[in-house]
């Protein structure tokens, strides 16, 4: 009876453990994509795989999630912001940690030494960096780890993470969840970058003024394809003359094609003459 007593005993206090373990998502656990995080697949740059080391070892860290963290003067964690349209949010002031673009930012800076993909999403997406581009109809084959994803439509951009390889990344997903491991997500990808990390090559201008689109075509009622927030640097691949535009009391038939975002802009908006020096003549 003692015996029986005993066993009793132990399996009623197991099914209290059992009943009585936080859940993942009450612990702040970090749902996995079955593994632990690092680079998946050969092929890649040893600065890519610098980065994904660089972002797998804040998931290590147990690092959370928190909306506009990792946007301070330098690259790295910091204390966020309460997103006005996300409940969850509610903590992330209080949390050290980053967004998706600031991991994005710290694992690059990590991997060069320098703060080179410093902005959103959209911006570090477009960026005058880019070696390769892929688009989602070319699936996840063509993609190498420490390329970036991203989510939204080409006028905007809400997401981006780094490719590990065997189709899973890391990320910063979202408010109340650590950094995590996952399987790439097909729902609202719309493609990927890989990261140039030597010196930049081409004709590298500066914009100026803020919301300035650029377009499909060179004439302004071509369809938008993205907005720059403020003040950005482009590469040109050439110009012409096409439309002439007047705004901000400058008038100017030249519009430049920038190859980054396979888009059109007028010159008015880049910093230089009206036709850039040393800018070839585009031929179509």
């Amino acid at each position: 009876m003692l015996r029986r007593s005993g066993f009793v005993t132990a399996l009623v206090g197991l099914l209290l453990l059992v009943l009585w373990t936080p859940s993942p998502a009450s612990a702040g656990a970090r749902p996995e994509a079955g593994g632990a995080c690092a680079v998946r697949a050969p092929g890649a740059s040893a600065a890519a795989e610098r980065a994904v080391a660089a972002a797998c070892a804040q998931v290590a860290a147990g690092v959370w999630y928190t909306w506009g963290g990792g946007h301070g003067p330098r690259p790295g964690p910091t204390y966020g912001q309460v997103d006005p349209t996300d409940p969850a949010s509610e903590h992330d002031p209080q949390r050290l940690g980053f967004d998706c673009s600031g991991l994005v930012r710290h694992a690059y800076a990590e991997a060069t030494g320098a703060d080179i993909l410093n902005g959103v999403a959209s911006a570090q997406y477009y960026t005058h960096r880019a070696a390769e581009r892929f688009t989602a109809a070319q699936g996840l084959d063509p993609l190498l780890p420490g390329d970036l994803l991203v989510w939204g439509t080409a006028q905007r951009l809400h997401h981006i993470a780094v490719y590990l390889g065997a189709g899973t990344m890391v990320e910063a997903r979202q408010s109340g969840t650590r950094l995590m491991v996952s399987d790439v997500r097909t729902s609202g990808y719309h493609g990927a970058v890989r990261i140039d990390t030597g010196p930049v090559t081409g004709h590298v201008f500066q914009t100026w003024g803020t919301g300035v689109w650029t377009k499909a075509e060179p004439s302004t009622k071509a369809a938008r394809v993205y907005a720059f927030p403020g003040p950005t640097t482009i590469r040109v691949k050439c110009q012409k003359h096409a439309e002439k535009v007047t705004s901000d009391g400058y008038t100017n038939d030249a519009w430049s094609y920038l190859p980054d975002y396979g888009a059109w802009v007028t010159n008015i908006y880049i910093q230089g003459p009206a036709w850039l020096e040393g800018v070839p003549t585009c031929t179509t």
